[in-house]
């Protein structure tokens, strides 16, 4: 799992399936997998991803770049990469 950490926060490479029947979070191959529950029409699944991040990490959560695309990277603000990989670890569902 690649995570970047930065002055800022750290950085997560998500790929994301939309359309799913709940929301989930794995780790497949060292990538972080999301499989969400909206379709990807006018930001939905973004506005799905960025609020569960932030109830998962409990810090501000932005996506910075993957707006329309399925590999997504979000800044998790205030944390460390460590704190970060503790928390997917423990979210892994597979």
């Amino acid at each position: 799992m690649k995570l970047l950490e930065t002055a800022q926060g750290v950085v997560l490479n998500v790929y994301v399936k939309p359309n799913a029947k709940v929301f989930n979070l794995k780790i497949e191959d060292n990538e972080i997998i999301v499989s969400c529950c909206e379709a990807p029409v006018k930001g939905k699944v973004n506005k799905e991803l960025v609020k569960h991040f932030s109830r998962l990490f409990g810090h501000k959560v932005e996506l910075i770049s993957g707006f329309s695309s399925r590999e997504k990277k979000f800044l998790v603000s205030d944390v460390n990469a460590e704190e970060v990989n503790q928390v997917i670890t423990s979210m892994d569902y597979t």
